[in-house]
């Protein structure tokens, strides 16, 4: 088992694997089934510390009058408007975790429950808040911003077929009502902190890979995406930084996959953006990968790795090719391993991926 006592040697760059200086500015984030709110970061930084990572994204708690404890992250997209002073004990979780070297943590904000509206102006208004809010948090506990995770967990919320008011309104008028939306909410991360960066789970690549640039947007589940960025680009002060995670790079094992999504990324995805000119400004591209990928159907073996997906050293190569491609941030993603648990230690993470990561990461 890993305990704080080993693993600062796994930290060391292994013989061999040197890091280039221009991917030494690069940042490796985690974001898996461990995510912390900021009360276990309070408690267990040291631990978080020592692992290969800059940052991680991780969440707010709040208490409900009944005495109740809720994620935030799980209602922020919602009718709700919540209070700076249901959410200020995360500055000072934060503040008294005292991160000296992992600094680049991000505060999700998913969009969820997604069961407001477009078109309903005073529901749409707790989104503004909360979104503000949330970067207002991020700017007060001295972080780069937020996680903005445009999955659709709960409800369709880019999928104009999924709409209340399809029959009656047509995609244009949807797409440029969200449009709308976007540069609201665009305006509300930037009006608590105008230099903030909004990692994203997938930018304008995930409308491209459903349509392929081509097909109607109004067919793809996600179409609606590509207008609401659309929106946040209009709004783009000049001093924020948006930056597609590209999820889809999960499996990605070859050179040549990291190579032709950033193609996507930074070209063809501009199909399907009504705002080339400033999203060449605006966003930066990275990758994300999923360390025990496809463990559903494989399982996690944690004695025979050869069984997973990824072995180490094939997850090590991947997050090479990553960091060497990405702008600046790469991630990690984990449901069964845990990099840090309430007892102080790992959980099924077995050493060798941690020598991987560890061997990967700019340091």
């Amino acid at each position: 088992m890993l305990t704080l006592a080993t693993v600062a040697g796994l930290l060391a760059v292994p013989t061999g694997c040197s890091v280039r200086a221009d991917e030494a500015a690069k940042k490796l984030i985690e974001f898996g089934w461990d995510e912390p709110d900021t009360g276990f970061m309070r408690q267990h930084a040291a631990e978080m510390e020592a692992t290969p990572f800059d940052g991680c994204v991780f969440h707010i708690n709040y208490t409900k009058p009944d005495g109740q404890v809720a994620n935030f992250c799980w209602e922020c997209w919602g009718s709700k408007a919540f209070t700076y002073a249901e959410l200020r004990h995360a500055v000072d979780d934060l503040r008294a975790a005292g991160f000296r070297r992992m600094t680049h943590h991000f505060v999700r904000f998913n969009v969820c429950p997604g069961d407001v509206n477009w078109f309903d102006d005073q529901a749409f208004a707790a989104v503004v808040n909360n979104a503000a809010l949330t970067a207002r948090i991020a700017r007060e506990a001295g972080l780069p911003g937020v996680l903005l995770d445009i999955e659709q967990y709960n409800t369709q919320l880019w999928d104009y077929g999924q709409q209340p008011q399809k029959e009656t309104r047509p995609w244009g008028e949807y797409a440029a009502q969200v449009r709308v939306r976007g540069a609201q909410v665009m305006e509300a991360f930037q009006s608590a902190y105008p230099d903030l960066v909004i990692f994203t789970s997938f930018g304008y690549c995930l409308p491209w890979y459903q349509t392929g640039g081509e097909r109607p947007l109004a067919e793809a589940n996600y179409g609606l995406l590509a207008p609401f960025y659309d929106g946040m680009l209009e709004a783009w002060n000049g001093r924020s930084r948006l930056v597609d995670g590209h999820e889809a790079s999960y499996p990605y094992r070859r050179y040549t996959q990291f190579r032709e999504a950033y193609a996507v990324m930074s070209d063809k995805a501009l199909a399907v953006c009504a705002r080339p000119d400033v999203y060449r400004e605006a966003f930066s591209f990275g990758f994300g990968i999923w360390m025990d990928m496809d463990w559903r159907n494989r399982g996690w073996d944690t004695t025979d790795l050869s069984r997973n997906y990824f072995s180490p050293e094939a997850f090590g190569r991947s997050l090479r090719y990553a960091l060497r491609l990405s702008d600046e941030y790469v991630w990690v993603y984990t449901e069964t391993p845990r990099w840090w648990s309430a007892e102080g230690t790992p959980k099924d993470l077995p050493e060798a991926y941690w020598r991987s990561v560890a061997g990967a990461a700019p340091r």
